[in-house]
């Protein structure tokens, strides 16, 4: 079999007579490449798309130089992800999209749910504790809803065939890619988990693949084939539905075939909020992440951010006290807005934020409780795009921990999540992500888990994308988030200054604020502490999340990839 390189594979994707139907430029005509590895600015005059893998940036960029829009751009990225990144890219998950296409903002819900067999108290042992089920294993998958989410944001507003914004991952799956070191240690990490049927897989041989070797996986290419040729039926019915069950049932799974062809993706109207003169557009719920940084930002409206000084004690420390207030309210009164009534407009509401303000005090923390360490993990991706026409999609998709529930669909060669634990397991027992949710978001069958992921456009005076933005990390998405607009917007810092500037966490559980080690001055360390602040070091890349953005600016589109991965900005 004839591999070639994967860029050949990316080209070859679209056919001729598809180029002639929409009109789009053939690859002769396409102008080249701008590339910039992670913590460096691409710069670029018309499009950019930024991921945490650089084959999969390089995907959704060819499709942008071939004719396609940002969301055809970003649905092949996302199909790129599950191959290429299969820590967290996926279709055996689910996401968030929020996109800015001809003027107007879409938010688009493909979170993963319930399914109907699910019970309220599921993960709870003989004596009320919470298991593992929830983290690993059959009994831990949400049924997905990424395909359904991607297939319904191209069937709106996609312009090329859909065969051609899969077939790049496709061809990349059956031809295969250069293991780089990054994909191997992802593996290496995570082989103690895998089940029998990741492991045949990933790491066949009980190790992953070397470095500089040919990684090819045919029952992924099979499975996309089936859903380049039949849309998101090819996932939700027939042969691959039936491996999903399979699967379900040989490792005590619940979701059945109803399940599946019952799922449908959601639109939902943004979240927007404006912060210093600028309109800023997010996810609502079921995405936590929008409402929480709107209140955030709403408290930290009140105070001159600038005037303190960037990563001063000051700002540092208002900053934290209006995360950890607003992670309080979150944790409470957010879930499914389907299933329980949400405070929209409470979150949002100036009332609100002047309570909020009115419990911090410049000088000292209020101490919350103590609480244990939340897992740090590989857990999401997002990814960035923007077009020629100024189209923009901000998009964040999951397997929640890294690899998911570690359970690959035997034949069809992609993993499950493991989502469910996002769920309430207990009221006031700490998930994964160290998040000690409420009773609104306790399991139903056929409802979605509340999320942090937080996909956002930031709009300037004129309502072109000003910033397109978004994170993974668990918890740590919606503080990168606030930190990176707060950074761009009240400090005037270049991208490239805010995504590799050092960043800091705090969330009402544990009570502390970790800050990047190395990142601040010993002053700065000190003046905290003076404040009542208990303060960790923290050493882990993933403490603070891993954002993918993209900024205009100077009249170019300027592209960061976070600076603690591997990921690529390419435009042109």
């Amino acid at each position: 079999m004839v591999r070639g390189n994967w860029k050949t594979v990316a080209r070859r994707a679209i056919s001729a007579t598809a180029l002639l139907a929409t009109g789009a430029l053939s690859a002769c005509e396409a102008p080249p490449l701008v590339e910039a590895g992670a913590g460096r600015a691409a710069v670029a005059d018309s499009a950019m798309v930024v991921s945490a893998s650089p084959r999969a940036s390089r995907v959704g960029a060819s499709i942008l130089q071939m004719g396609g829009n940002a969301v055809d751009a970003a649905v092949a990225t996302a199909f790129a992800l599950a191959v290429t990144y299969p820590t967290a890219g996926n279709i055996g998950g689910g996401g968030l999209m929020l996109a800015r296409i001809n003027g107007e903002t879409v938010a688009l819900d493909f979170r993963e749910v319930a399914p109907g067999a699910a019970t309220r108290d599921m993960y709870l042992d003989v004596s009320g504790n919470p298991t593992d089920k929830s983290v690993t294993g059959a009994l831990a998958v949400g049924v997905p809803g990424t395909v359904a989410g991607l297939y319904a944001a191209h069937e709106k507003y996609g312009i090329l065939p859909w065969r051609a914004v899969v077939q790049p991952a496709m061809e990349l799956a059956e031809y295969g890619f250069v293991a780089d070191s990054a994909f191997v240690e992802d593996l290496a990490d995570n082989v103690p988990r895998f089940s029998p049927s990741t492991k045949a897989v990933y790491a066949p041989y009980g190790v992953p693949i070397d470095t500089g070797k040919r990684f090819v996986n045919p029952e992924l290419a099979q499975t996309l084939r089936l859903i380049a040729e039949q849309g998101a039926k090819g996932f939700y019915e027939g042969e691959t539905a039936k491996k999903i069950v399979g699967e379900m049932q040989r490792g005590g799974g619940i979701i059945s075939l109803e399940d599946l062809r019952n799922y449908r993706a959601k639109w939902r109207t943004p979240v927007e909020f404006r912060y210093r003169g600028y309109a800023v557009l997010t996810m609502p719920p079921v995405s936590s992440g929008g409402l929480t940084f709107g209140l955030i930002a709403n408290v930290l409206g009140g105070y001159d951010l600038a005037a303190m000084g960037f990563h001063s004690a000051d700002a540092i420390h208002v900053m934290a006290e209006a995360e950890r207030l607003a992670y309080q309210r979150r944790n409470t009164l957010l879930a499914d807005p389907d299933f329980v009534p949400v405070p929209e407009a409470s979150f949002l509401s100036p009332d609100t934020a002047a309570a909020l303000r009115a419990r911090i005090s410049l000088r000292r923390h209020a101490a919350t409780d103590v609480a244990p360490d939340p897992v740090r993990g590989r857990h999401t991706t997002h990814f960035s795009v923007v077009d020629g026409k100024g189209n923009a999609v901000s998009l964040t998709t999951t397997l929640n921990t890294g690899f998911g529930s570690a359970v690959t669909v035997s034949g069809a060669g992609f993993l499950l999540n493991n989502e469910m634990d996002d769920f309430t397991v207990k009221p006031g027992a700490l998930n994964q992500m160290g998040l000690r949710q409420g009773e609104a978001n306790a399991i139903a069958p056929g409802k979605r888990m509340l999320s942090s992921m937080t996909p956002t456009i930031v709009l300037d005076s004129a309502g072109a994308p000003y910033l397109v933005v978004g994170a993974a990390g668990g918890a740590r998405i919606i503080t990168a988030v606030a930190q990176l607009v707060s950074a761009t917007v009240d400090f005037k810092l270049s991208l490239a200054d805010a995504m590799n500037a050092p960043r800091f966490h705090a969330q009402d559980y544990p009570d502390r604020i970790e800050l990047a080690a190395g990142g601040f001055a010993d002053s700065t360390v000190r003046a905290l502490k003076a404040k009542g602040h208990m303060v960790e070091m923290a050493t882990d890349p993933w403490a603070f999340g891993w954002a993918q953005a993209i900024m205009r600016a100077g009249g170019r589109w300027h592209g960061v990839s976070e600076p603690r991965g591997h990921g690529l900005a390419a435009g042109f």
